[in-house]
């Protein structure tokens, strides 16, 4: 069996930027198990792979380790391949997910993503959180993951955090975040627990972000950098119990995959 496979840098107009998905559209389901050793292969921090449902598709996320219930740039990809390489016509497509629909739609070379609002609390830090990313944080914050908040965008870069300690804290993962002068706010993403030590954009975490920094900044619209090796940009709005990360992306490769 061939199914085609795509890589994607999303969250970025430019190859080598961005974080890249690998994007499987398929005719039917894989067994969970070879959908999660072709995720293992591609050794990339997501593999989307989605099948169409009448007008939508269904779509799910896999990491090299495990199956995720949310995941943003690999939704922005899915998007990106079905309006460039499957459906030119369309410019607004619905996924079906363990979290929910999730729509996306084309405005110019911009797509816009409408993903649930998740509002992090107060959190007094769980052990190894603070000894992993070994610079303590003004405050910290849980909802899906932690978000441990900084003075500067230069504390956020510098953070070079143990991943050993990380990786043994109960939530997907650790979100560093900070305001800065070229933007709202600058973040970087940790799951070393999920087989990802550093995602370089993550446009699920924006959905913790952008509910607290609309708060604290007292705006809707905001502009994102994530500060990874990589980098990417996200333009949000905090459309309250939704956020709307948009950005952009390219094709890096087009491919089969055979399978047994």
């Amino acid at each position: 069996m061939d199914i085609p496979i795509y890589i994607v840098d999303a969250f970025t107009p430019r190859l080598f930027k961005g974080n890249p998905a690998a994007v499987c559209p398929l005719e039917r389901w894989l067994d969970d198990g070879v959908m999660q050793s072709v995720a293992f292969e591609n050794n990339l921090s997501e593999t989307a792979f989605f099948v169409r449902e009448g007008d939508g598709y269904r779509i799910r996320w896999f990491t090299p380790r495990s199956e995720v219930g949310l995941c943003g740039h690999a939704t922005l990809a899915s998007a990106h391949v079905i309006f460039t390489e499957m459906d030119p016509t369309r410019d607004l497509v619905v996924f079906d997910s363990a979290g929910g629909p999730l729509s996306v739609r084309r405005e110019a070379e911009f797509l816009a993503m409408d993903f649930p609002s998740l509002p992090p609390r107060p959190a007094i830090p769980p052990q190894g959180l603070v000894e992993g990313l070994g610079v303590p944080p003004l405050e910290v914050l849980e909802g899906g993951d932690y978000l441990a908040v900084y003075a500067c965008e230069e504390d956020v870069k510098n953070i070079a955090p143990d991943m050993d300690l990380l990786k043994d804290l109960p939530l997907r993962g650790v979100i560093v975040t900070a305001p800065s002068d070229r933007c709202d706010f600058v973040s970087r993403f940790f799951a070393p627990g999920l087989g990802v030590n550093e995602d370089p954009v993550t446009g699920s975490a924006h959905c913790e972000l952008v509910p607290y920094w609309s708060a604290r900044l007292g705006k809707r619209d905001l502009h994102a950098i994530q500060v990874s090796e990589r980098t990417g940009e996200l333009f949000c709005r905090d459309n309250g119990d939704r956020v709307a990360i948009s950005g952009r992306a390219v094709t890096y490769l087009r491919g089969r995959i055979t399978l047994p």
